[in-house]
Parts: C-alpha cells; sequence; structure tokens
C-alpha cells in the first residue's frame, strides 16, 4: 500500500462534521464521497434548529450519502422519527444507534425500519456480538451501514484494525458497509484501509490535514524546529545565565 497518497485506496472517506462553510467546500472535493454528522456535532456549533439545519444542509449535499441521527430513546419514537428523517431526501441515511441509553438492543426498531426500506446507519458499534445482532435483523434488500467507533476502541487498549476484522468476518451481505468511525489521527485513513472497512468519517479538522499526507520528513524536521524557536522569540522568553 501507498502510504503516502490517498488516490488509489479501496475505501470511500466522508466528512464528519456540522459546519456549513466547510461541508460547502467538501462537498466540491472529489475526495470527500459522503457526509456524516450527529447532534454532539451540532450543538458543538451552535445549531439550535435541528431540521432547518439538516434541509439547508441538503440544499448543499444533494448527491453524496449523507447520515442525519435520531434523537429519541424508545422505539416508537425512534421508528417515528427515522422514517420523518429519511423522507428528506433520498440520499438520506438515518443514524440509529445500537442501544437506546439504557443498554437495550434497538432491534426492533431497526428491523421494522429496514424492512420499510429505510436506508440506515447503525451507529456507536462496539462490539462483535452488538455487530452480529444488527445482521440479523436488517433487511438485505435494502443498503445500509454499520458504524464501528474504531477510535474509541482504541483508546479502550484495544487493536482497532483486528477488532474491526473480527466484526467485519460477520458481513454476509453486499449490500452492507462497515464504517470506522472516530478516527483519532490521519494514519487511521490507512488503518481503516488495511482492516478492509468500506468507508470511514473523518473529521473536518483532520480532513484539513490531508495536505501534510507523503510531506517530506526532513522538512517537517526543519519546520517544527522553526516553529518552536519563533515561538519562544515572540514570547520573549529569556534565560538568566549569567546572574
Amino acid at each position: 500500500m501507498d502510504m503516502k497518497s490517498l488516490n488509489g485506496l479501496n475505501i470511500k472517506i466522508y466528512a464528519d462534521g456540522a459546519n456549513l462553510e466547510q461541508i460547502k467546500i467538501f462537498n466540491n472535493d472529489p475526495l470527500i464521497n459522503g457526509f456524516t454528522t450527529n447532534p454532539t456535532l451540532m450543538k458543538n456549533q451552535g445549531i439550535e434548529d435541528y431540521e432547518g439545519f439538516a434541509k439547508e444542509l441538503l440544499n448543499i449535499v444533494n448527491k453524496k450519502p449523507i447520515s442525519f441521527e435520531i434523537f429519541a430513546d424508545e422505539s416508537d419514537q425512534i421508528i417515528e422519527q427515522a422514517k420523518y428523517i429519511s423522507s428528506w431526501a433520498s440520499n438520506v441515511y438515518v443514524k440509529v444507534p445500537v442501544t437506546n441509553t439504557k443498554g437495550e438492543f434497538l432491534g426492533d426498531a431497526i428491523s421494522k425500519l429496514s424492512e420499510d426500506e429505510v436506508k440506515l446507519n447503525i451507529t456507536a458499534g462496539f462490539t462483535d456480538k452488538q455487530v452480529e445482532k444488527i445482521i440479523n435483523v436488517l433487511n438485505k434488500n435494502t443498503h445500509n451501514i454499520i458504524s464501528i467507533f474504531s477510535g474509541r476502541i482504541a483508546d479502550a487498549g484495544i487493536d482497532p484494525v483486528k477488532h474491526f476484522r473480527s466484526c467485519l468476518d460477520l458481513k454476509n451481505d453486499s449490500n452492507l458497509d462497515f464504517l470506522w468511525a472516530s478516527p483519532r489521527e490521519l494514519f487511521n485513513i490507512f488503518h481503516a484501509e488495511e482492516a478492509g472497512a468500506d468507508i470511514i468519517t473523518i473529521s473536518q479538522d483532520l480532513i484539513k490535514k490531508f495536505e501534510i499526507i507523503g510531506k517530506d520528513l526532513n522538512l517537517f524536521s526543519k519546520e517544527t524546529v522553526e516553529m518552536f524557536y519563533n515561538d519562544a522569540l515572540t514570547a520573549g522568553y529569556k534565560l538568566d545565565i549569567n546572574q
């Protein structure tokens, strides 16, 4: 694998965020194949009108797939919200968490929505047992996504590549994509490619670093030294060596 370039990778790259101006830019970037967002990202951007923001976003992103998340906790409300969100546009995937806040598997809601051909992005997946349960209730005639939170799994001290592969081994449907979620660094793109992920969703801050990939390390070293030196100068730091 050529680690110096994103070109030629099999994995699809999605942009994860809720900044409209950045999304406008990324929507015209051929490297970006789709978009994801969630209530936390939207809250952090100061967004108060969930539906208004989503529909404004869909005026920009009207071809590439985009995932919006429900924010209910009971199955009947989850189903109601998911169907409504799905109706906004044909490129919409609805993010439904694998469990509710009580830790109860949302299999019934996922199954009913999938049977109704709602395109789903089942989110907050962490274990292979969860993945197996999800696969067992999904409608194979509808394209769906399972998001494995590999970054958080790595934070827990577990090899995310090995763990992702163990989840991917359960895949029995070509109409299902596995997504590497919550990456912590750019190199996670190559980890996800190595693991066999279909998609990785990348924060907008990490996407801004794409130009660093393949950078000459000697130049990178020199620039780092210059940064430390110049910051010390501008801060006015001094040592009283001759006191």
